[in-house]
């Protein structure tokens, strides 16, 4: 009877050494895939591509849209310096002209005439050097291409009375020149435009 009781225990124990055996391999597996999991929740992050510096903020890939602006953020730009008043050009106020005349191909021709007893000098800019005008006399300059800026001095350092007046004939201005008996009278150049206006300063 003891025999058989031994011999049942002795089954008894080998079968649930053996069952122990068996599931000894399959306790480290169950390990390892618990602690895999543990160590790469993300298995994903493997199959990714490698970290490029070429992609990191700030470098956005070729073709990435520029992400917007958080509400809030203030761009500064770069304002123009500003421009004091002393540094603005003066306009001069349009004058009126004192005389208008019919050009001849845009030339004109001008016929000084001097009615003082004083020598005047006058030029031409840009086409003539200073000349001397006798008293009592007159010369003819012809030809001139507007626009044009004639210059007259009297050569006592008396002022003079400028008055232009288109000619009968085209394209010609005569103008006359006469003592000044203040200095608000004095004028000491003319200007004809490329549309026949004349004015005096």
């Amino acid at each position: 009877m003891k025999s058989q009781n031994f011999r049942k225990s002795s089954k008894l124990f080998g079968a649930l050494c053996g069952g122990f055996l068996i599931s000894l391999p399959v306790i480290p597996q169950a390990l390892a895939e618990e602690s895999t999991v543990k160590v790469n929740p993300s298995p994903s992050i493997f199959s990714e591509q490698p970290y490029n510096r070429s992609q990191a903020p700030g470098s956005p890939e070729p073709g990435a849209r520029s992400p917007r602006p958080i509400p809030g953020d203030r761009i500064q730009q770069a304002s123009p310096p500003a421009v004091s008043n002393d540094q603005q050009p003066l306009v001069e106020p349009r004058q009126t002209p004192i005389a208008t005349i019919a050009l001849n191909n845009g030339t004109v021709n001008i016929k000084l005439v001097n009615h003082t007893a004083a020598k005047i000098t006058f030029q031409v800019i840009g086409d003539t050097a200073p000349r001397s005008l006798e008293g009592k006399s007159d010369v003819t300059l012809q030809a001139l291409k507007a626009p044009i800026t004639v210059t007259f001095e009297r050569q006592d350092g008396g002022q003079l009375i400028v008055t232009p007046q288109a000619s009968s004939e085209p394209g010609s201005l005569e103008v006359t020149f006469k003592e000044a008996t203040n200095a608000t009278q004095g004028r000491s150049a003319m200007r004809i435009e490329r549309n026949g206006s004349v004015f005096l300063n």
